[in-house]
């Protein structure tokens, strides 16, 4: 009897010992069907549920390796979108400037001295541009057409109220406003207007500038370093180009005010 039990134990070791080489050496991608190996009946219990355990696992890779790849996305170009926004605000801020220029009065007659006027007409106040048409005579009288003749009037006392220091005078259907010659205080303290102006929108296009580079800054992280310098670059360009522009327009007001 003991010797049976002996002979069966070793048969017992030796199908594991087989069935162990066996499995170690299958690979996952070869690894036939469950099915067809427990309709043969050459799949014991514990090798079947060995098996299902390593293709669980092969499939639970596979899947998480493919859910990391499709997490990967290139990151959007944000260039284009940075400069046209910084190029609008910088632009904005030169032309109120000029528009801000264009309402101080200088030694030469100019239709744009005029165009901040606000008449009063039925109750409304309109500029006075919408109203009449301003054409210079000569270089010290601009003349000024009402639309509606009834509004004369009305056109009068605002180009009197205003802080131009002009005094108009009707002829027919139309004003004539003659430009008084600035004084030597008048021109300097002009000149101070035009500085601060300047200052002033010059200030608005360096915050456009730092808008813009905040920005950049926000998306750097998914930018190439070289990426993010050829951008700021161009946004310091930008702004340097903008300034000077804010600069030569109030160099030539001065210009005009000081008539030299």
């Amino acid at each position: 009897m003991a010797l049976f039990l002996r002979r069966g134990a070793a048969l017992a070791a030796r199908s594991i010992r087989s069935a162990a080489a066996s499995f170690a050496s299958t690979s996952v991608h070869r690894l036939p069907s469950v099915g067809s190996l427990v309709g043969s009946g050459e799949l014991a219990p514990t090798k079947l549920f060995l098996l299902e355990a390593r293709r669980g696992f092969a499939k639970g890779k596979k899947s998480k390796d493919d859910g990391r790849g499709d997490t990967v996305q290139d990151a959007p170009d944000i260039g284009p979108t940075v400069k046209l926004a910084a190029t609008q605000q910088m632009e904005a801020a030169v032309v109120a400037l000029s528009r801000e220029l264009s309402k101080l009065r200088t030694g030469r007659a100019s239709p744009g001295m005029l165009d901040h006027i606000m008449v009063e007409t039925a109750d409304v106040k309109v500029a006075l541009n919408r109203i009449a048409v301003v054409s210079v005579l000569d270089v010290h009288t601009l003349s000024v057409m009402p639309y509606d003749p009834s509004s004369m009037k009305s056109i009068e006392h605002a180009i009197i109220s205003s802080p131009l220091g002009i005094n108009p005078t009707p002829d027919g259907n139309r004003i004539i406003a003659n430009i008084p010659p600035l004084t030597k205080e008048n021109i300097q303290a002009l000149c101070k207007v035009v500085t601060k102006s300047a200052e002033d929108f010059k200030q608005s296009i360096r915050r456009a500038r730092q808008k813009a580079l905040d920005t950049i800054k926000k998306s750097a992280s998914g930018m190439p370093k070289d990426d993010v310098k050829r951008l700021e670059k161009e946004v310091e360009e930008l702004t340097k180009k903008f300034i000077k522009s804010a600069d030569d327009m109030c160099k030539a007001k001065e210009k005009e005010i000081s008539g030299s």
